[in-house]
């Protein structure tokens, strides 16, 4: 078995989810008392506050490609960072360090392809719904990725910082998400990308219409093929 680098603690909340799926996978697919072999760096989510304008994030990317090398340095075979947001910078990391970076978005665009959906609604923060990192990588698998309208992104990216991340999931963002949602649809979202690994908190299948894409589910299941896979 090969060992995961995870890069967590953007948020706690996330990574929690994280550790036990990728353990649970792992269990699941060797049986007996198995499971993963992680080193986990967990940072304070304060200190790595992701600016919106990605020409602000050069302090970030010292500081994730700093957090990889010393894991690369201890041993791991792949880094794995556990949120979404952080992917924006993945490739200045991947070029920085010498095993895999497995990329969240390619791991939802192979996933969401697989089911032959051909356009999809992508919510995250604004800077994943804004970015091309996420949506280069559905396009390129022959996706059309659907965002909302500035002011609903802004809601969404609001309630991630001032909510979400302390563990707040309250009703009344819920009902906001859902009608997001459905205005997606109505467009002719297939299905919908929880592009924000704190979202399965608060939206669930049965709130939809169409097919969710929990982004941690698919990335932690990547991660664990990765770790079994000789």
């Amino acid at each position: 078995m090969k060992t995961l680098g995870l890069i967590g603690g953007t948020t706690w909340i996330s990574t929690m989810d994280y550790y036990s799926l990728i353990n649970k996978k792992t269990n699941e697919l060797l049986g007996g008392l198995s499971s993963a072999k992680l080193l986990l760096y967990s940072v304070n989510f304060e200190e790595f506050r992701p600016p919106v304008n990605p020409n602000d994030w050069d302090e970030l990317t010292r500081k994730f490609t700093a957090i990889a090398k010393k894991l690369e340095g201890n041993g791991v075979d792949a880094i794995v960072f556990c949120a979404n947001t952080p992917h924006l910078i993945a490739d200045k990391v991947q070029d920085n360090i010498d095993i895999p970076l497995i990329h969240i978005a390619q791991a939802a665009a192979e996933e969401i392809a697989s089911k032959n959906i051909k356009k999809v609604a992508l919510l995250g923060t604004r800077i994943t719904m804004e970015q091309p990192f996420f949506k280069d990588k559905l396009t390129k698998n022959g996706i059309e990725p659907l965002v909302p309208e500035a002011a609903d992104r802004q809601y969404i990216h609001d309630a991630v910082f001032n909510e979400m991340g302390k563990g707040i999931f309250s009703p009344a963002t819920k009902q906001r998400f859902i009608e997001i949602i459905n205005g997606l649809v109505e467009q002719g979202a297939e299905g919908v990308i929880l592009g924000c690994t704190e979202f399965p908190h608060l939206i669930r299948p049965e709130d939809c219409s169409v097919p969710l894409f929990d982004t941690t589910v698919i990335h932690a299941e990547a991660a664990v093929k990765f770790l079994i896979t000789d």
